[in-house]
């Protein structure tokens, strides 16, 4: 894809962020899938059903737009993905690794609000307000989540992690 102009921009970016969605949504369920403690395994397996979710609201805005598939994949995410991979793999301890899974969850997740943000703005400046309210609304969704993993952090993986 060309990007010639304002609105080509901001059709890339909803069609990175809807296959970036589609990859975490499958990210968050392995890291749920090998976190012990229970309330990091529940905040894992909603992020990624949430990150399915917010997947179909881009969908539906790039269709409104008659837009084809993204052609490329974001790579700093790739490289934030694959860098919690390899974290999963590295840490030893069950105490230890969920810590670990929150940082690189975080990581992922202040991407994800810069990247929301972003393109929210960007559709403010195109006059799109529907999809600038829906953008706003992921943007809140991945603030919440962030603030359920410091929360769970400093209240308790953190605290395990250090003990073990």
């Amino acid at each position: 894809m060309q990007i010639t102009n304002f609105k080509d921009l901001y059709i890339a970016e909803l069609q990175e962020m809807r296959r970036l969605e589609g990859e975490l949504g499958e990210a968050f369920v392995r890291m749920a899938d090998v976190a012990s403690n229970p309330t990091l395994k529940s905040v894992l397996r909603d992020q990624g059903e949430r990150s399915l979710a917010q997947e179909q609201r881009l969908w539906s805005m790039l269709c409104r737009h008659d837009a084809n598939p993204p052609v490329h994949t974001d790579r700093t995410m790739q490289a934030l993905v694959g860098e919690a991979e390899r974290m999963l793999a590295m840490v030893k301890g069950n105490d230890l690794r969920d810590a670990a899974m929150i940082v690189s969850a975080q990581k992922i997740g202040h991407f994800q609000i810069a990247a929301y943000g972003t393109t929210a703005a960007l559709a403010g400046q195109l006059d799109l307000r529907e999809e600038q309210r829906l953008l706003h609304q992921s943007l809140e969704e991945e603030k919440g989540a962030d603030e359920a993993l410091t929360q769970l952090a400093k209240g308790e993986v953190n605290h395990d992690a250090v003990a073990a």
